[in-house]
């Protein structure tokens, strides 16, 4: 739980240091949901940390609805539109996947992290171009904000790659500001880790018979109350620029990794 939720926010793949744990404990046994479990966990800390905003964003949708928008409401409406268009893009991705990531290797874990870390330097690079990074107005979210970060979280579906990572990289190289990259990261994990648990719950009953029902509520307790402190620390990173600084741990990991399985 721990671990879930320290590596759940920053972006260092949360379920491929848990599949590594796993296998590094010999747990092979453990279901997928499992996991997924300790992601909903983490969920309520977003859900908690980002309350205004969502508050916000769910009180402009229902505006939208009744058809008495504010005059400020396009903002928030172009930021739902966009979290559906790449909600959608993450599911299909999800579905193609699903069948295949349980059989993954952990030598294909560890590639994801050196993939995760060349990520994150590309996003630096990009970003730092814009000298003007903090001063530049922000501009509003549109459907191919969506469709990139759609595609960059779907590619975070894999272990060793990082959901958050991938999002908040893509979200810079599609051209969104940093603070809103990462706003949005978190937004967006909110439909997937749903979505996910979901698609899983088929094998809730498997879980129960396997994970005694103390260690999932431990487990889960330990990811919210670790998960809320990552999630303050990497908003502040985000804030100032410094999400290559993974990379120095991410790439020698995955190298050693791939060496030593």
């Amino acid at each position: 739980g721990l671990l879930q939720g320290i590596t759940e926010f920053l972006p260092v793949s949360s379920s491929g240091h848990l599949a590594v744990v796993q296998h590094f404990f010999n747990l092979e046994d453990i279901p997928l949901i499992f996991d997924i479990c300790l992601h909903v966990a983490t969920l309520f800390a977003v859900l908690l940390f980002f309350r205004n905003t969502i508050f916000e964003l769910i009180a402009a949708f229902i505006r939208m609805i009744i058809r008495k928008p504010l005059p400020d409401d396009k903002p928030k409406q172009m930021m739902i539109f966009s979290i559906i268009v790449a909600t959608v893009i993450t599911g299909l991705i999800g579905v193609f996947f699903s069948g295949y990531v349980k059989n993954l290797s952990i030598k294909f874990v560890c590639a994801g992290f050196i993939i995760t870390g060349l990520l994150l330097i590309l996003a630096t690079f990009i970003d730092k171009k814009n000298k003007n990074a903090e001063t530049t107005p922000k501009k509003p979210l549109t459907i191919m904000n969506g469709v990139w970060c759609g595609l960059a979280q779907g590619l975070g579906t894999l272990p060793g790659i990082s959901r958050s990572g991938s999002t908040i990289s893509g979200a810079l190289l599609s051209g969104i500001d940093r603070q809103t990259a990462g706003e949005y990261s978190f937004l967006l994990s909110i439909p997937a880790i749903l979505g996910a648990f979901l698609l899983e719950l088929r094998d809730l009953d498997k879980l129960l018979t396997v994970v005694p029902i103390s260690s999932l509520a431990l487990g889960c307790i330990c990811a919210f109350v670790s998960g809320l402190g990552a999630l303050f620390l990497l908003m502040k990173l985000i804030k100032h620029g410094k999400l290559g600084f993974f990379a120095i741990y991410l790439i020698p990991l995955g190298i050693i990794g791939l060496f030593l399985f």
